[in-house]
């Protein structure tokens, strides 16, 4: 057994949760959910962000205080993750007593260690990304990310000195070569550093909305820094009940491609700063674009036309929370572009959910209920399905382990589909009461659980509904995967129930 720190960034809340969000916390989930049936003492942490410009000019917009706008705005979080079944362990907010102290006690420690002085920043910067730029950066003086003018500004401000960990985050990344995957992301990082790091400012006078600088009154300090370091908050740095040597060296953050160089260049450098390694491990997904989207009346009707507009709700009020929580890992390999569309997720939930898994579920429950007296027959060692199975289930693994839930599952339906096909050569709807029928339901019904313990992690409802019709107590969840996923474990003798489709075919207008 080991451990496993799984993270998503914390969402800022100066707009409400969607999609976009969704994908990454989900990813998230199964994750921490297949290290769990891994075995692995495992913690996931999820939240909030909430200070900063932004969530300030928010809050006035709405006409009132940024207390109350990240009170309302960080519940709209917890409900939209409840409603999506994510299983956080933690879900830490910024503006939370303990984030402060943690902040002050971290950037502290940065200050004592020399890292830390005062200077004049002038330059650009953007309010939409709380992050300055150099015009050689920018898009002729326009934000590359949001397309705004950015703002010319001036300020006394404390600067980190990045520029003084140029060659320890070079030698960090040449010896550590999974530190950041996938390898295209890895050398997107690195060619930051090989370009030259400049110190970078780390507080603001002209707002008050944040945490306070401890050796100066009237700054804050920026709210990326503040945002970073929520990381160490979760695990009591600097607290009573510090956990940081129990939880750090299994650190991984999982985080979107446009904000690698602050958890890849910057938060590296301020652990070393600090006088602590840095994560163990940052994997980086990208972005699910909207291309050629046929709307959902549903979502027509909220006047949703863009990726940033759809709350995950309106996806789960619609197609159910397991098959939004499917297509979401089995449709885009977690670090590539995506495309996310209504049509999409139809097509997934009448193929792989509906045509594959629900229909299999159905067709060995009515051939058990007639042929067997409903009690579901035990599968054979030497079945021809059992190879088949032994390298989905290493393949599965692998996949799983190595932050990969679209190949998992695709190991996982590429053997479904095989007990489909293993079904219609040997018709057992058309044999005889017997031995003959029995053998051939009682491979279908062990693959039918060795899906529910593969995919637990991406349908944790879905495959506990299934374990309960195969007639199984308990869930997929209550044993290890090392144990649960071996052929042969269906016992057998267990009453098989059929029920109403696990995922009625959704229709498809002309």
């Amino acid at each position: 057994m080991g451990r496993f720190y799984i993270t998503t960034p914390i969402y800022y809340v100066n707009d409400a949760p969607h999609v976009g969000h969704a994908y990454t916390t989900v990813n998230a989930d199964a994750l921490a959910r297949w290290h769990r049936l891994r075995g692995d003492e495992t913690r996931f942490l999820t939240g909030t962000d909430e200070h900063g410009q932004k969530v300030a000019d928010a809050a006035a917009k709405n006409g009132v205080s940024p207390q109350e706008w990240t009170d309302r705005t960080s519940a709209r979080f917890r409900e939209a993750w409840d409603a999506l079944g994510i299983s956080y362990d933690d879900f830490i907010r910024t503006t939370e007593p303990r984030h402060y102290e943690t902040v002050q006690k971290f950037l502290g420690a940065i200050y004592d260690n020399g890292y830390i002085y005062k200077d004049v920043y002038r330059g650009l910067y953007c309010v939409s990304c709380e992050d300055y730029y150099t015009l050689e950066s920018s898009d002729q003086g326009r934000c590359p990310i949001h397309g705004r003018a950015l703002t010319e500004m001036e300020e006394e401000n404390w600067f980190f000195r990045l520029s003084a960990f140029e060659d320890r985050l070079r030698e960090h990344y040449e010896s550590h070569p999974d530190f950041v995957t996938p390898e295209t992301k890895r050398n997107e990082a690195a060619s930051f550093i090989r370009g030259g790091l400049r110190d970078i400012s780390i507080t603001r006078t002209s707002i008050a909305w944040g945490v306070p600088v401890p050796w100066d009154e009237g700054h804050v300090f920026y709210v990326w820094y503040d945002a970073l370091i929520n990381y160490m908050t979760a695990i009591g740095y600097g607290r009573d009940g510090d956990e940081v040597a129990t939880w750090w060296p299994f650190s991984h953050h999982l985080i979107g491609k446009e904000i690698i160089r602050f958890h890849c260049v910057w938060w590296p450098a301020m652990c070393m700063a600090a006088g602590l390694e840095p994560p163990h491990h940052v994997q980086v997904h990208g972005w699910l674009l909207m291309g050629g989207q046929k709307l959902s009346k549903t979502m027509a009707a909220e006047g949703a036309v863009k990726l940033t507009d759809i709350a995950p709700v309106t996806l789960t009020s619609e197609f159910g929370v397991d098959p939004v929580r499917y297509y979401l890992l089995r449709e885009t390999s977690l670090g590539n572009d995506g495309e996310f569309s209504h049509e999409g997720i139809t097509h997934r939930y009448n193929t792989d959910l509906a045509n594959n898994l629900g229909n299999l579920m159905s067709r060995v429950a009515t051939v058990v209920a007639t042929k067997c007296a409903g009690v579901g027959p035990a599968p054979r060692a030497d079945s021809e399905l059992a190879p088949l199975a032994r390298a989905a289930i290493a393949d599965a693994v692998e996949a799983w382990d190595s932050f990969s839930p679209q190949g998992a599952l695709e190991s996982t339906w590429r053997l479904l589909s095989a007990t489909n096909a293993y079904l219609e050569e040997h018709a057992p709807w058309k044999m005889a009461p017997g031995v003959d029928v029995e053998a051939v339901l009682g491979d279908a019904l062990e693959v039918l659980r060795l899906a529910a313990v593969l995919a637990t992690p991406a349908m944790p409802a879905v495959c506990a509904e299934i374990w309960r019709r195969i007639g199984l107590t308990g869930s997929p969840e209550d044993a290890t995967v090392d144990v649960a996923a071996t052929w042969g474990l269906y016992p057998g003798g267990l009453v098989v129930e059929k029920g109403e489709p696990l995922f009625p075919r959704i229709r498809i207008d002309a």
